[in-house]
């Protein structure tokens, strides 16, 4: 299809005001959380029902145009990047909370609903949706899909795919599929189609309807923070819960940088002088959760803490939170750029592979700032440079690099939850063999045969570009797009 025929096309579906094409209004999509990645589509629609996101995925499919789908733009790994010259498919707007079934414990929602918004949506039925990214206030549950995204809490209830019954959904060839079950005594019959679209990274299509299993809300919770001197004790602390049997709703650790970002945002109070902090949440019903605890204080207080504070009220347990919740964005504060990195090791090497991690800080002169789940072994590295700086990426990227094939040798992932994206393509024949990648190219390539579905994603390979724009077409001549 010529390309002033697919913006005909799609001026059918969208009034001017949701089809966008001038430069100022572009801007915004070009990057998502990881900012060092930067692409300019062709135009960005903007769909308020599911009908006209099926509607442009058939004319994509037709036209052979790449697209990528998104939501809040908080991915950190370049997931939600546009395809140059292609199209983004904004689902902001879809976000209408469908149905709250309290007796059957689930909610349906459309893939632009904030994650938090569906906990506001079941607390009058003493409900919650357990998976809460730090981005949770803003981060939406079609990406949550999308990258199988966690939270302080997975360690306890699990991810993203842990916690969806039902899936609706237009396939990159405009296909409209159900999978899933209405119901939690549904889930598991049949292949595990749940299990390949979550954490897919938009590669098979876009999620229209996701219906998501609520949880009831802990009678009570139990938050402790403790101090230590190093990072390593505090990784090994960790280790020794889990040695213990105990299983926590969280727990997680922040080092110095971190914390100081922290206090400088949220004035969180952490304890002075801190190398690391750990946090450690028990949740569930009261009588259980009070004899874990007294388990819980034996081990911290003989793990090396130099002060330890048990949260006495809900408010001294939110003041803990904030800290940890807000620690990514607070960063900033402290540089200009930062680089995100995810991957995961086995809990017991925790120590170890902190340790690391501060060498090769030392090593490259680039001041490295962990924040992570824990109880997982999924870390959240924070490599801090100047991008004004000559070749200060570069070596940031070469850092992260390092860490991210430690995370292998020692039996763990390139990525726990932020998903490959475009930063971590180049380490998938590290982790996967040759046939493994050529299964998951064939399983795409079944679903999408044109590979236009967030074309150049997750798996390794090309990008081709979809439309080029030379100089003015038509539909410009017409005013029913600008460039400008």
């Amino acid at each position: 299809m010529e390309t002033a025929a697919f913006f005909q096309a799609l001026s059918r579906i969208y009034p001017a005001e949701r089809l966008l094409t001038k430069t100022v209004q572009l801007l915004p999509y070009e990057s998502d959380a990881l900012t060092a990645f930067r692409r300019k589509p062709a135009a960005v629609v903007l769909p308020e029902t599911a009908q006209e996101v099926i509607d442009t995925v058939r004319l994509c499919y037709q036209a052979g145009v790449p697209f990528v789908a998104r939501g809040s733009g908080t991915s950190l790994s370049g997931g939600s990047l546009p395809i140059e010259d292609g199209l983004v498919i904004a689902l902001n707007r879809l976000n209408r909370i469908l149905k709250v079934d309290p007796e059957q414990r689930l909610a349906v929602v459309q893939p632009g609903v904030v994650n938090l918004h569906i906990t506001h949506a079941a607390e009058p039925f003493g409900l919650y949706y357990a998976p809460d990214p730090s981005s949770q206030p803003v981060c939406t549950i079609g990406g949550n899909v999308a990258f199988n995204s966690g939270g302080a809490h997975c360690l306890k209830y699990g991810m993203t795919s842990n916690h969806i019954l039902k899936i609706k959904a237009v396939l990159a060839d405009g296909e409209v599929v159900e999978f899933g079950s209405d119901s939690v005594e549904g889930v598991g019959v049949g292949p595990d189609l749940i299990g390949l679209f979550v954490g897919s990274e938009g590669l098979f299509g876009v999620a229209l309807e996701i219906t998501v299993r609520l949880l009831p809300k802990p009678e009570r919770y139990r938050t402790v923070l403790a101090a230590y001197h190093s990072l390593e004790m505090a990784g090994n602390a960790v280790a020794t819960v889990v040695a213990s049997g105990l299983l926590p709703g969280a727990m997680e650790i922040m080092d110095r940088l971190a914390i100081k970002a922290a206090e400088t945002a949220v004035n969180a109070g952490y304890p002075a002088g801190a190398a690391a902090v750990l946090i450690v949440e028990l949740e569930g019903e009261t009588e259980q959760v009070d004899l874990e605890f007294e388990e819980l204080m034996d081990l911290i207080n003989n793990s090396g803490a130099y002060e330890v504070r048990v949260a006495q009220n809900e408010a001294e347990r939110i003041k803990i939170w904030k800290g940890r919740k807000g620690a990514f964005s607070s960063v900033g504060r402290l540089s200009p750029d930062y680089v995100v990195q995810d991957g995961v090791v086995p809990r017991s090497r925790l120590g170890q592979v902190l340790a690391h991690i501060d060498r090769l800080s030392q090593e490259y002169g680039l001041d490295v700032a962990n924040v992570f789940h824990a109880g997982d072994g999924n870390l959240h590295p924070l490599i801090l440079y100047d991008g004004r700086q000559p070749g200060a990426l570069d070596r940031a990227e070469e850092l992260a690099g390092k860490i991210l094939k430690m995370c292998i040798e020692l039996g763990g992932s390139i990525t726990g939850e932020h998903g490959v994206g475009m930063e971590k393509r180049e380490y998938m024949p590290v982790l996967f063999s040759p046939v493994d990648l050529e299964t998951m190219n064939a399983i795409r390539r079944q679903i999408d045969p044109k590979e236009i579905a967030n074309r150049g994603k997750k798996l390794p390979g090309g990008e081709a570009p979809a439309l080029k724009m030379h100089g003015m077409h038509p539909l410009e001549q017409q005013g029913i797009i600008s460039r400008e």
